[in-house]
């Protein structure tokens, strides 16, 4: 990896998130207090900060007939984990905003998509590239 990002983000509360993101998505715990916590995203730093009040819900734009919410984040994963993931996910009975499907099928670009919130309300898309050397193909 080139070089990690790292995102602070508000949630609710803090031991809700930790088991989303540790038993959920599989992050690891590294350093936390009472009021944060922060976690290895697939090799990011993630900060989830105790701040109800800064949690709305997010607006949405229109993508491919679908409702994107606009501030989202999350990751690209190799094809066969993404794959992995959103089985779990729908295992597990997760209320996706976008259920997994895949986008641009067969085409430039090619990628499998799918969104859902946290525990605290933030929406994270997890995506996949058929090929990842597509993903800033235009």
């Amino acid at each position: 990896m080139e070089s990690p990002f790292h995102l602070a983000f508000p949630v609710k509360n803090i031991e809700s998130t930790k088991f989303f993101y540790k038993e959920v998505l599989g992050c690891k715990i590294g350093r936390e207090d009472k009021k944060w916590v922060d976690f290895n995203f697939f090799g990011h730093q993630l900060s989830a900060h105790l701040k109800p009040d800064e949690l709305k819900k997010t607006k949405e734009n229109p993508v491919d007939g679908k409702s994107v919410p606009v501030r989202h984040f999350g990751v690209i994963l190799p094809w066969e984990k993404w794959q992995l993931l959103s089985k779990k996910l729908i295992k597990i009975n997760t209320e996706f905003i976008i259920e997994p499907y895949v986008r641009f099928e067969g085409e430039v670009g090619e990628q499998a998509t799918m969104f859902f919130l946290d525990p605290s309300g933030n929406a994270l898309e997890f995506k996949s590239f058929k090929d990842s050397s597509q993903v800033f193909a235009k």
